[in-house]
């Protein structure tokens, strides 16, 4: 699998000067996405989680598998993001090789996203980091739904894993801050059931009340604020680029090599396009232009994933996948940025 993704707090106040009032959050592992974030950030002590940006560095010794899987789909490295994991933790991101988790080649290509600290995230930063974590449970939940229903209860396990083992500790604070009814209960207790009684009955009603429980976490952000173009076009660029850096990790010589990677790349899209679905009209108002670019990219997209299960050949190379979320993440900013304009007016 793979939801952003440090700096020191210098580094944190420069690149607060540069980023537009309405774009994103840190994105996950594309240095050239163009959507940021607009919020203050500080950096902290290396206790905290870490956020999803490709401005921004991804703290190693906090990050969930599914930011770390962007060093992984980047270097091409089986396990790389395990591997990291189990080596914590980390005085210094040179300790990548003075650990032999990665040769000094290796490290070379990636050090400008590797980070120790922690950058805390406010205001509407904040509000996109939140949503894009749960986005990533909504995706991994929909791929899931999909084994289920074809009758893969061991290819599901992952998908129902991964929001409770990876994703709720580096959101649960936000979740108490929110006041939102504690749910990881109810995402062990379908974890478990799916484990030990795939065919029970229960699994049904188990799966329903999870995702109500995330669309609940979902729903403590205004929906004024979730039906915004600039801010939801933030967080569908937060699962691209997520999506993005699964998919790299899953091929290998045109070949779907990682089934899992792949299927966690197939919900993030779906998910992401859900929400584009969502603000479509209000895009294709603002910007036609940005929004036939979005629309035909997501379409090639779609593409991709043909179905749950993987097809023995890649339809499309990670390079070509880069190029589509590129386009909507650039034509996402050309969005944010008439938005900002008209609001200057």
């Amino acid at each position: 699998m793979i939801k952003l993704r440090y700096i020191c707090l210098a580094a944190a106040a420069t690149l607060i000067v540069t980023l537009s009032s309405c774009s994103s959050t840190p994105t996950a592992e594309n240095p050239s996405a163009p959507v940021a974030s607009p919020a203050a950030t500080e950096a902290v002590s290396n206790n905290s989680h870490s956020g999803h940006s490709s401005k921004e560095k991804i703290n190693i010794n906090t990050a969930i598998l599914s930011e770390l899987d962007k060093f992984e789909g980047k270097l091409g490295v089986p396990a790389l993001s395990n591997k990291i994991q189990a080596n914590r933790p980390y005085g210094s991101p040179e300790d990548l090789v003075t650990k032999k988790v990665i040769t000094q080649e290796q490290f070379d290509q990636i050090k400008d996203q590797v980070g120790v600290q922690e950058v805390v995230l406010t205001g509407e930063a904040k509000d996109v980091d939140y949503m894009s974590k749960l986005g990533l449970m909504k995706g991994h939940l929909l791929v899931a739904r999909e084994l289920l229903d074809q009758n893969q209860p061991k290819q599901a396990e992952p998908h129902i894993g991964h929001p409770v083992e990876e994703i709720y500790v580096d959101v649960e604070d936000q979740l108490n801050e929110r006041k939102v009814k504690e749910f990881k209960t109810t995402l062990v207790s379908l974890q478990d059931l799916v484990k030990s009684s795939p065919k029970d009955s229960k699994v049904k009603t188990n799966f329903t009340s999870s995702v109500q429980a995330v669309d609940g976490a979902i729903a403590a952000l205004p929906e004024a604020q979730r039906s915004k173009p600039g801010f939801t076009l933030q967080v569908i660029n937060e699962l691209l680029d997520s999506a993005n850096s699964e998919y790299r990790a899953a091929i290998a010589d045109g070949k779907i090599t990682a089934p899992i990677e792949y299927q966690d790349s197939r919900g993030f899209v779906l998910y992401a396009n859900e929400l584009y679905k969502g603000i479509s009209s209000q895009v294709a108002q603002a910007d036609p232009e940005a929004h036939k670019a979005i629309d035909t990219s997501f379409a090639e997209l779609i593409k991709v994933w043909p179905a749950a299960i993987p097809p023995a050949k890649a339809v499309k190379t990670p390079n070509d996948v880069t190029k589509l979320v590129k386009t909507i993440e650039e034509n996402s900013q050309k969005v944010v940025d008439k938005s900002n304009t008209q609001a200057q007016r």
